[in-house]
């Protein structure tokens, strides 16, 4: 991968997305993470349009988005599901995830490079019980990205998504106990992800190696997935 390109991760100061950050960085990357959290290179809000374009603007020339910035939302069944929490896992999740390839594409575009990796879930293709709103955002996710691909399929510029089934990561300390167990339960390896192996799979999709591939979906579920 060329050591002159640069990368901005979002949601990159924890789980998937400081592994992706790590990952790239490694590879000679120029990483800038964007996120909520202290320490993060750019402090911001993806659901805030202004701000995601302004740090656009800050960041200058990017070849690589990764959009890792996402919440689980509130667990239980559909009907007793709070619509501030519905409609904030879809701020985060799918909003976010419009708000910064709307900011980073045309860049891309321009010159005429460019790698997109969205995080989705199995979630979003399976659909985990008591997890509507989480699971409603990734289908979203994903079929952005399908969108997404098409539009720049002539373009020099790559959008796929990665689908992963449960990661060991922080965000799953605040998934529902009993949602956790069930989700678990459906991987066939019988263990839950590492952040790392997630890295290795975006690390190859942002790099040269793959020219072929765009508006995909790629699972990385211990044998969850079925189709």
């Amino acid at each position: 991968m060329s050591s002159s390109r640069t990368a901005v991760v979002t949601g990159g100061m924890s789980g998937l997305g400081e592994a992706a950050a790590a990952r790239l960085t490694a590879e000679g990357v120029t990483v800038v993470t964007l996120d909520v959290a202290e320490g993060a290179d750019l402090r911001v809000d993806v659901t805030d349009a202004a701000a995601v374009r302004t740090a656009a603007r800050q960041v200058g020339p990017v070849d690589i988005l990764v959009n890792s910035a996402g919440i689980v939302g509130p667990s239980a069944p559909l009907w007793e599901i709070p619509l501030d929490g519905w409609e904030r896992t879809f701020a985060v999740n799918v909003r976010g995830t419009f708000n910064t390839c709307q900011a980073f594409v045309p860049g891309m575009r321009e010159r005429g490079w460019g790698r997109i990796v969205n995080i989705a879930s199995m979630a979003g293709k399976d659909g985990n019980p008591n997890m509507s709103p989480y699971s409603a955002s990734k289908a979203a996710v994903i079929a952005l990205t399908k969108s997404l691909g098409k539009e720049l399929a002539t373009s020099g510029v790559l959008a796929n998504a990665i689908a992963p089934a449960v990661i060991e990561t922080p965000m799953n300390a605040t998934t529902a106990p009993e949602a956790l167990a069930h989700i678990t339960s459906l991987i066939p390896m019988r263990r839950l992800g590492r952040p790392e192996e997630v890295a290795e799979l975006i690390a190859w999709l942002v790099s040269d190696k793959v020219s072929f591939s765009t508006g995909a979906v790629y699972d990385i579920s211990g044998g969850r997935a079925t189709y």
